[in-house]
């Protein structure tokens, strides 16, 4: 006869082993997956393009990590509010807002009129008036130059060309101030708008106690009506070149003098923040609260965590990385456009769940979303390449996200077994 004390010890054992198990799957899945992938485009780019094959080329490795930021920095928000429980469908109408919000601060120099009391369109006009003088006093000496003149007729035109030009090196130095004064104020609001998206979600799951995908779904379209108003249903376009800062469109830019380290400068950032994100949800006792909430809200309220306040607090923290994607979403398109993040919320919550994160919270880590945006990205660079259309992305992207919901509700099962 099994003594019982055997039997309780070999089922703790058991027990162990799978979960054991179950950490090792979710650390190194996503790793094969993206292994996986990436090794399947090589060699059908190979296969396809011989000699010409530019999948594993360094450019194209820099433009797939520049094209992964915006998703990537928005699904670590998106990280925190899946492991505390909840869902946002909001993010992508929320992005466009931001960017739309970030366009129209350029567009109308908030900024300058705020901080310098001047705007960029007079000083650049201030400039095209100094090289319209400076065009003509070149003409006038080139027309005494076909005549008899004295040296202090000469010298008089020369003055004046100097003074032309200074005059105009100090407007565009001006320009170049006011310009950075322009970006300050609009990234600010971009922020702000987005983490007062997220404090209206948290706010409204929170005190009505609504179920978080009906809540933002709501909000999905509110924050696209709101975009629509602030663009008055049109594009916001504040001009590239006397407006938007050489900052703003270099963040996710893959031009060689635009690379910081062989990586633009919006990818490190991302790094940096899901750094910080990783440190956080390792060391900090506001992590223990988010996975409490996830694990089991009614336990974590009777351990005396305030539910509300903490959704609050995880929903607004999440609209700040909402607000920094807004801001690389400007970067890319350079213009605010209401609609650019309609579906766009699929595809930060698809990375989420590809790296390994339960829908039914508890469960999630930093990396494995960076490596679920970078999957995906990678799928839509290699269909590219291979010249598939996008239906056919979003057909694959589609299965690769049921396949991920399936997985975690087998890990769930086994988990509770």
């Amino acid at each position: 006869m099994i003594e019982p004390s055997t039997t309780q010890s070999t089922s703790e054992v058991t027990t162990n082993s799978r979960r054991t198990w179950n950490r090792v799957v979710n650390a190194v899945g996503p790793f094969l997956a993206l292994a996986a992938v990436v090794l399947f485009f090589a060699i059908a780019d190979r296969w396809m393009n011989g000699e010409k094959a530019t999948f594993l080329t360094s450019r194209n490795l820099t433009t797939i990590s520049s094209q992964t930021s915006t998703v990537a920095v928005a699904a670590l928000g998106m990280t925190i509010i899946i492991i505390a429980g909840g869902i946002d469908l909001s993010a992508g109408t929320a992005i466009a807002l931001c960017a739309t919000v970030l366009a129209w601060s350029l567009k109308e120099d908030l900024g300058p009129r705020w901080l310098a009391g001047e705007t960029t369109v007079a000083v650049t006009k201030s400039i095209n008036e100094a090289k319209s003088d400076l065009k003509r006093i070149e003409r006038e000496i080139e027309a005494l130059a076909g005549g008899e003149v004295t040296p202090p007729q000469v010298a008089a035109k020369l003055m004046a060309k100097s003074d032309a030009e200074e005059t105009i090196r100090q407007h565009e130095r001006r320009l170049t101030k006011l310009k950075s004064l322009s970006a300050v104020v609009a990234v600010a609001m971009s922020l702000a708008c987005g983490a007062l998206c997220g404090f209206a979600n948290g706010w409204l799951v929170s005190y009505l106690r609504v179920v978080p995908f009906i809540v933002t779904l709501g909000t999905m379209q509110l924050y696209l009506g709101l975009s629509k108003q602030i663009a008055r249903e049109t594009t916001v376009r504040p001009d590239r070149f006397s407006q938007v800062s050489d900052g703003l469109v270099d963040l996710l830019s893959v031009r060689a003098d635009a690379l910081w380290l062989g990586l633009p400068s919006g990818v490190w950032l991302t790094l940096l923040l899901a750094a910080l994100l990783a440190a956080a949800l390792h060391w900090t006792v506001f992590s223990r609260y988010v996975f409490a909430l996830g694990s089991n809200e009614a336990t974590a309220r009777l351990c005396g965590i305030n539910v509300r306040w903490n959704k609050i607090a995880v929903y607004t923290l999440s609209g700040l990385f909402v607000g920094i994607a807004g801001l690389y979403q400007f970067s890319r398109l350079t213009v605010g456009n209401p609609t650019s993040g309609t579906g766009l919320e699929l595809r930060v919550i698809a990375a989420v769940v590809i790296g390994g994160a339960s829908l039914s919270g508890g469960r999630g880590s930093v990396l494995g979303t960076l490596l679920g945006a970078l999957i995906m990205s990678v799928i839509a660079n290699g269909c590219t390449m291979l010249g598939l259309q996008n239906p056919v992305q979003d057909m694959i992207l589609g299965v690769i996200i049921v396949a991920a919901v399936t997985l975690d509700q087998f890990r769930q099962k086994a988990g509770s077994r």
